[in-house]
């Protein structure tokens, strides 16, 4: 591979990249972020309430809960002075940060997988390989671990990540050979790469919950799906389209 490709690569993947992960930030802003806010209300009141009840307890002297208070007032000194961005527009500029910058994360997983694959590629076949992103990144992993609004309770998140990366890889796998290998056994073996994730299961906690009410954290799973859908489409017919414009 030569400099000339690299710098096609490069300038595809940073303008399909920074376009597709505005359109994300533009469709979460519709729906996401109010689900989200929500969402925080409701987590705020749950840990100003248990704050209150372990206070209580505290105060009329019975140890474990005068024990559970103070360490979570520990808790609260030592993390009390974290930053995070304020709502509106500072947060909304962070979240075009992060937006972009995955974008052209996954961005350049497609133009490599383009480049391996040795097909001509277009704005309509991108949205072929858009939709395999979204299954791969989105729809494979949500079949085990599901968007969390705010406030849900979670598995640790060291699990969580092993699961979502081995589900990508093997998903991705599974769906490369079952359209590009030629001999059956193959294919067999890229449905197996499919299932065996979800054979193996996501990490769960032991008692599930989360502050939220239920329709509001189904809410919030109905409209990543349908933001993240756009943006993988997005991504792959504007990855499609520079890939071919600088060829």
């Amino acid at each position: 591979m030569n400099f000339a490709v690299l710098r096609r690569i490069a300038s595809v993947v940073l303008l399909a990249g920074a376009l597709a992960g505005l359109l994300l930030t533009a469709v979460q802003q519709l729906q996401v972020s109010r689900i989200i806010l929500q969402a925080e209300v409701y987590e705020e009141a749950a840990a100003a309430k248990a704050h209150e009840q372990a206070h209580a307890a505290a105060a009329a002297g019975a140890p474990a809960a005068a024990e559970a208070h103070e360490h979570e007032h520990e808790h609260e000194h030592e993390h009390g002075d974290e930053w995070e961005p304020a709502n509106g527009f500072e947060r909304t500029a962070y979240t075009v940060l992060a937006n972009v910058s995955m974008a052209i994360g996954f961005g350049l997983f497609l133009a490599a997988a383009i480049v391996v694959s040795g097909r001509k590629v277009s704005w309509r076949s991108g949205l072929l390989w858009g939709v395999a992103g979204y299954l791969v990144f989105f729809v494979a992993p949500s079949l085990g671990l599901p968007p969390e609004v705010p406030g849900t309770v979670a598995a640790p998140l060291h699990a969580r990540q092993l699961w979502w990366i081995m589900t990508a890889g093997l998903t991705a796998g599974g769906l490369g050979l079952g359209v590009y290998a030629r001999h059956w056994a193959l294919k067999l073996l890229g449905l197996v790469l499919l299932v065996v994730p979800h054979l193996v299961g996501a990490p769960h906690p032991a008692a599930p919950g989360g502050a939220a009410p239920e329709e509001l954290a189904q809410a919030f799973i109905h409209a990543t799906a349908l933001a993240n859908g756009v943006f993988w489409l997005a991504l792959g017919g504007l990855t499609g389209y520079f890939y071919k414009k600088f060829a």
